[in-house]
């Protein structure tokens, strides 16, 4: 996560691996605690701001052909017509805010260049009304999933904190959490095996949503002992590529693994 100076101008920025389970809530609104969870994709309009454009037509209409230009635009380039976005809504909010800002290693570097501008003097340039200033600075959390090296720059404004998979034991707590009714000594196994499964060199290892895909998958079929023919049934589970299957069947001398 990034993190800038003093402790009121944090940003946090948070470096793990996909499927670590970095954000485990839905995100593009803001919840009931102040926090604006936004993944800002590929479009600066989306991160920031956009015009109503349907309804500053509408003004121009009903204006009639009375107002000049200067009128007319001074009209429909107001609060009225503005449609705030993520950044600039966390930016305008006196109340204590916490901005997560989703994989942003896979935004376009303009974006990064927004977020330059907002995390270094915490304030955006509306050409048409000017400057923002944040009212209250917000609490900011950036995540990656380094699929690309995030700037220097960027990453100069930041707190670096690296998050691996979690310990079996929390694992462990996560699927009991998620999948109610299914039996802890299954769940011991299960954590078990998607470690062992970790190791080994695959295109996609296993997520913590796929760990817990797998539990619901168990639960449903009625398997009560995770042996290696229920592993070897339910392999698809977890692994969504043949050529892992075959290299997890191979290394954990599940049935089938001489064919």
């Amino acid at each position: 996560m990034s993190v800038a100076p003093p402790a009121d101008d944090l940003v946090l920025a948070l470096y793990a691996g996909a499927g670590v389970g970095v954000l485990a809530e839905p995100y593009g609104s803001q919840d009931a605690h102040g926090r604006i969870l936004q993944s800002l994709g590929r479009d600066k309009s989306r991160a920031l701001y956009e015009w109503n454009y349907s309804k500053q037509l509408l003004r121009i209409q009903t204006a009639g052909t009375d107002a000049t230009w200067e009128q007319t635009h001074d009209d429909i380039f107001t609060d009225e017509f503005l449609l705030a976005r993520p950044l600039l809504r966390a930016i305008r909010r006196a109340d204590p805010t916490v901005l997560l800002i989703d994989e942003t290693d896979k935004a376009d570097i303009e974006i990064e260049g927004l977020l330059l501008e907002v995390l270094s003097d915490f304030q955006i340039t509306i050409p048409e009304l000017g400057t923002v200033r944040a009212a209250r600075r917000p609490f900011v959390v950036l995540t990656s999933n380094a699929t690309r090296e995030l700037s220097e720059a960027l990453k100069r404004r930041c707190l670096y904190l690296h998050l691996d998979y979690p310990t079996r034991e929390r694992e462990r707590d996560i699927v009991l959490a998620q999948v109610p009714g299914i039996e802890a000594t299954l769940v011991d196994r299960l954590v078990e095996v998607v470690a062992t499964l970790r190791t080994l060199e695959l295109k996609k290892v296993p997520s913590i949503a796929e760990t817990v895909d797998w539990a619901h998958t168990l639960l449903a079929l009625g398997t009560s002992t995770m042996d290696e023919s229920a592993i070897r049934n339910t392999l698809g589970a977890v692994l969504k590529h043949q050529s892992d299957q075959l290299r997890a069947v191979k290394e954990l001398g599940l049935p089938g693994a001489g064919r």
